[in-house]
């Protein structure tokens, strides 16, 4: 069979489909893994962290990687990896294996991401771009949906073994069809940055592990030096990408006002948006006393509706270019977060599942038109670097979010009641449901200033004009 543009939409559909229900799915069997490993908290914790710490280090090099060695190779072997990591993960007799295994997950993820769009712009042009960008976000949504229905019947009803299991024969099936459909990119000549990959997981590893363990435990003096030193590094680490001819990170990308712009849009937005449902399932089963299933079930609402406009906000930023679009979708994400602001202990629950549909159509909006922003105004020779680049600030925004969610919600009690909620091993009520609700609204309030900056940057990156692929770019 030869390769075609619509099946490698669907190979890339499909592996977007099956990282997000694998994501959705972990969090829903935490507190069935904990319980059946024996573990505690603040190593189940890991098995979410350490798969968003890898991802984040190596995407950017990985897109590099697909540049060098050609996308296919590195996409196609990294699902083959991602799907052996799930068998891997639901063979694991011990919550150390399991956060191991998820880390070989987490290297086949990040191959796949890191190249994912990439290939979409190999195999589009840029004036349809957004289409395609809108069935790979249909499918994100689609996948997160899968994942929050059939996370608790398959851990009810099978175990959560099986929640792992699930991926392997799609993988399978997927890595067939990769090989058939997606058809090779041209190699670039380039070199890996090696000393900025070390110096940047080293400032990531660092950050990660003090800001988890203040989320935990509070602030002390070992955790609270490794986020200073992550934080001090942070300068040679720019002032060597700066000298690097090729580095990990290409500041001169930021040159590009319409780039750099749409970068730092999804960055925030990471930062302020990807823990709001988070917060809001801590809400849900800690204070209004719902089981993992229900408190998610109210939430599928928001990604279905966003699962069937997306495809056509695609198509429209392809017309309009992705300032109006990307920035109206900010500006829905933002209104929802508010809605949750507003809630309290006795709210009605539709008023979830309203500021869920209005969450659904942002999302809906801002992804697809912001993605393809980001590669349609790429060097074509940097493609993967750039897609690499993407993922990369996706995934610190989103180790960010996390950590803040935990560290300001769980101010007003005490953190192993947070982590107890969280796992759904415990819910709070009374004056203690009062305090843990004030310390999820200071939380959403941090989240609603991050975004309302991301707004900012959204609208700010000027006209974009879309035309053929010779075409040009405006600002």
């Amino acid at each position: 069979m030869r390769d075609s543009s619509s099946g490698t939409l669907l190979v890339v559909v499909l592996g977007t489909l099956m990282v997000a229900i694998d994501t959705t799915v972990v969090i829903l069997a935490l507190p069935t893994i904990t319980d059946k490993l024996h573990a505690d908290l603040s190593s189940a914790i890991w098995t979410l962290m350490g798969y968003l710490l890898v991802t984040a280090v190596l995407a950017t090099q990985l897109g590099r990687v697909g540049d060098l060695i050609g996308r296919k190779t590195i996409y196609n072997f990294g699902f083959g990896l991602f799907t052996a990591g799930s068998m891997l993960c639901g063979l694991s007799s011990g919550i150390g294996q399991l956060v191991s295994f998820r880390i070989i997950q987490a290297l086949g993820g990040a191959m796949m991401v890191a190249n994912s769009g990439a290939i979409i712009a190999d195999n589009f042009p840029r004036n349809v771009r957004g289409r395609a960008f809108g069935y790979t976000t249909l499918g994100w949504n689609s996948g997160a949906t899968a994942g929050v229905v059939l996370g608790g019947v398959i851990t009810t009803l099978l175990g959560w073994r099986y929640i792992f299991f699930i991926n392997v024969p799609v993988g399978i099936a997927a890595v067939i069809l990769g090989h058939l459909w997606i058809k090779p990119s041209p190699k670039i000549s380039s070199k890996l940055d090696v000393g900025g990959l070390i110096l940047f997981s080293i400032v990531l590893t660092a950050a990660t592990i003090g800001a988890s363990d203040i989320a935990a435990y509070g602030l002390g003096i070992i955790n609270l030096s490794m986020v200073l030193m992550a934080c001090i590094l942070l300068l040679p680490f720019f002032l060597l990408e700066k000298k690097t001819h090729n580095a990990m990170i290409d500041i001169s990308a930021f040159k590009q006002k319409i780039l750099a712009y749409a970068l730092t849009s999804s960055f925030l937005q990471s930062v302020g948006y990807l823990a709001v449902m988070f917060m809001i399932t801590m809400y849900l089963q800690g204070i209004r006393g719902l089981d993992p299933l229900h408190a998610s079930l109210l939430l599928v609402p928001g990604y279905v509706l966003s699962s069937f406009v997306a495809p056509f906000t695609g198509r429209l930023s392809d017309r309009l270019g992705s300032r109006l679009l990307a920035t109206a979708g900010m500006l829905f994400m933002l209104s929802s977060v508010v809605i949750y602001i507003l809630i309290s202990v006795k709210s009605p629950l539709w008023v979830i599942v309203s500021a869920s549909l209005v969450s659904g159509i942002g999302s809906a909006m801002f992804y697809p038109a912001n993605n393809s922003a980001i590669m349609a105004n790429a060097p074509s020779t940097h493609y993967g670097s750039i897609s690499g680049l993407a993922r990369t600030l996706g995934n610190v925004g989103t180790l960010i979010s996390y950590v803040i969610a935990i560290s300001v919600s769980s101010v007003s009690v005490p953190r192993y009641v947070a982590f107890q909620v969280f796992l759904g091993t415990s819910n709070v009520v009374g004056g203690l449901a009062v305090a843990f609700m004030q310390g999820i609204r200071t939380a959403l309030l941090v989240a609603a200033a991050v975004l309302a900056v991301g707004l900012v940057f959204s609208a700010m990156r000027g006209k974009e004009v879309r035309s053929i692929e010779q075409g040009n770019f405006g600002v």
